[in-house]
């Protein structure tokens, strides 16, 4: 490229930040400008060829259900019959229904007695320690843990049979078990009978350095905001009062953006906007992209949830997020629904399912168990993982109608990033 090339390619770079800039003055949003701020638009945002992060199970789940691609069995249409009584090994099952390799295992969901063996068992599901009491048949028991959806299409259960986690003879044995269930379970602390286990409350100043690791991400935006890029521009450039610029931006996202035709959250944003104005290559998920979302949302700490759920675009999304959030992915067969609607305020393990509000007005957060920042992206793409499903890319176009539903379900709670969680 001739001089004058590279000196009108920078006049323009320049031209662009420069009208970017003015839509941010004073803390007004891009929908109520004249014009939308610049974002690259032809790239994909997150890394391509999506691959699972390092330490994640690596399991392929193509054949079931994502939030992308319909694929799972359909259920059964009648009990499965048997020719003769189960004759199993009991033993053997007790060894399956506590087998976390499965999916879990049956006490993340059940107590199941003095045979359970396990410490911090679940009640999303009920208490089965005295089902053998019951006098249920091993027909009903079979066909209830091979795939309960015969007897309840709504159950949240997964189909143990149905989706291959479990073979006959498993099963089988697993039924065996079940009917040697017949006292109550005698739990050794108070803790381990989850309907007395209390729930967890964060007490912990998530904006305290010292308590939350997580507040790295604003020193380290800070410093980005000022760093040039290859072509002498930064983030500064433009928006020398980040303060005022941004104090109640956040709070706004995500957002349907027609140039995209899908919703645009903070992360993404970042991404397109980053790169259309300073040439940075700051991909979804990654330290940079990371540090300027908690950032962002940082500066609109304490402002009211508020996204656009009047508009046509908009109302869209949300629905079709509604729609996704209901729909049953992976070999486990779950829907957020499952988890975070019918079986919110239970324990699944020593995992407490909270309720769709209050899952995201502190994201990005701080994960202790991880040592790690999670956007709300990852958190979705995690849940995919754990009930064996394949995730997506952090920028798939359902995960930001997820995104745009589960904002909705957060409206008026006030922005307080990063957060802390286990």
């Amino acid at each position: 490229m001739t001089r004058s090339g590279i000196v009108a390619g920078g006049l323009a770079v320049a031209a662009v930040i420069v009208a970017s800039a003015l839509l941010f003055t004073n803390g007004v949003s891009a929908q109520s400008a004249k014009r939308a701020p610049q974002l690259e638009t032809k790239d994909d945002a997150s890394a391509r060829p999506w691959k699972r992060y390092a330490g994640w199970p690596a399991r392929d789940e193509a054949k079931f259900n994502t939030l992308g691609n319909l694929a799972s069995p359909p259920p059964p249409t009648a009990p499965r019959k048997l020719s003769a009584p189960i004759d199993g090994d009991a033993k053997k099952g007790a060894e399956l229904v506590a087998d976390r390799n499965r999916g879990g295992s049956c006490l993340a969901c059940h107590t199941m007695g003095p045979a359970g063996g396990a410490a911090l068992p679940g009640n999303v599901g009920p208490d089965l320690s005295e089902l053998g009491n019951a006098g249920r048949e091993d027909e009903w028991l079979f066909n209830y843990v091979y795939d309960a959806r015969v007897y309840n299409p709504d159950t949240v259960m997964p189909p143990w049979g149905g989706h291959g986690i479990f073979n006959d003879q498993e099963i089988g044995d697993i039924v065996v078990f079940l009917k040697t269930l017949k006292s109550p379970a005698p739990y050794k602390t108070e803790l381990d009978n989850p309907d007395k286990r209390p729930a967890p409350v964060e007490k912990r100043d998530n904006l305290d350095p010292i308590e939350n690791p997580g507040m790295w991400a604003v020193d380290k935006a800070q410093e980005l905001w000022k760093q040039k890029s290859s072509i002498g521009f930064s983030c500064n450039t433009c928006h020398s009062e980040p303060k005022e610029t941004f104090k109640t931006w956040a709070a706004s996202m995500p957002k349907w953006e027609p140039r995209l035709n899908k919703v645009l959250g903070v992360e993404e944003f970042v991404t397109r906007h980053t790169k259309a104005t300073t040439g940075d290559v700051w991909l979804m998920e990654t330290d940079e992209n990371r540090a300027m979302a908690v950032y962002l949302r940082y500066l609109a700490n304490g402002t009211p949830i508020a996204i656009d759920t009047s508009s046509a675009d908009s109302k869209a999304a949300i629905e079709r997020g509604k729609a996704l959030s209901q729909r049953k992915v992976g070999e486990l067969n779950f829907a957020c629904t499952d988890c975070h609607g019918k079986s919110a305020n239970h324990w699944i393990r020593g995992q407490w399912l909270g309720e769709p509000k209050g899952q995201f007005d502190h994201f990005p957060t701080w994960r202790t168990s991880l040592l790690a920042i999670w956007d709300i992206r990852q958190r979705f793409q995690w849940c995919q993982v754990n009930i064996r499903d394949d995730e997506l890319p952090p920028d798939a176009k359902e995960y930001g109608d997820l995104e745009i539903y589960l904002a909705s379900q957060n409206d008026g709670l006030k922005l307080n990033v990063p957060g802390i969680r286990h």
